[in-house]
C-alpha cells in the first residue's frame, strides 16, 4: 500500500480534484476525474477516499436533461447490466499537482472499459476509423 500524499493536506474538491487528469506512472493518461467519493470522519471532516471517472459520473454533475441522456446511454451501451462509474482509491495516489499521478499502470487500474467497448463496437466500424496505414 502506497502512503497517501494527501494526509493532512487540505484541498479544494473542485479546484484540486474535479476535471484534471490522471497520469501513470508511465506518464500514460489514464483518465480524468469526474467526481470524488467521500467519507466522513467522526470529526466530522470530510475525507477522499476515490477518484471517480467516466459518463457515469459525469452526467451528473451536467444535471437536467442533458446529464439524464448523458447517463442513460451510458448504461445503454455499457456490457454490465447494472454498470458502475470505474473507481481509483486515493491510496492509488502518489502525487497531486497539476495532474493527479498514480502509482498504478492504466491496464492495471482498468477504468477505461467502457470506452474501450465504444471504441471496440462502435467507432472502429465507422468509415474511416481505422489506425492501419493501408
Amino acid at each position: 500500500m502506497m502512503a497517501d500524499p494527501a494526509a493532512g493536506r487540505r484541498f479544494d474538491a473542485a479546484l484540486h480534484f474535479l476535471d484534471r487528469q490522471i497520469i501513470d506512472p508511465d506518464g500514460g493518461l489514464v483518465a480524468k476525474v469526474d467526481d470524488i467519493e467521500l467519507q466522513e470522519n467522526p470529526d466530522g471532516r470530510l475525507v477522499v477516499t476515490a477518484l471517480i471517472t467516466g459518463p457515469g459520473a459525469l452526467g451528473p454533475r451536467f444535471g437536467g436533461r442533458v446529464g439524464e441522456w448523458v447517463v442513460a446511454v451510458w448504461r445503454r451501451l455499457h456490457p454490465s447490466p447494472e454498470p458502475e462509474p470505474s473507481r481509483i482509491s486515493i491510496a492509488d495516489v502518489v502525487d497531486i499537482d497539476s495532474a493527479i499521478h498514480v502509482g498504478r499502470r492504466r491496464d492495471v487500474l482498468a477504468v477505461d472499459g467502457f470506452e474501450r467497448w465504444v471504441d471496440d463496437h462502435i467507432v472502429s466500424r465507422l468509415p474511416g476509423a481505422s489506425h492501419d496505414p493501408d
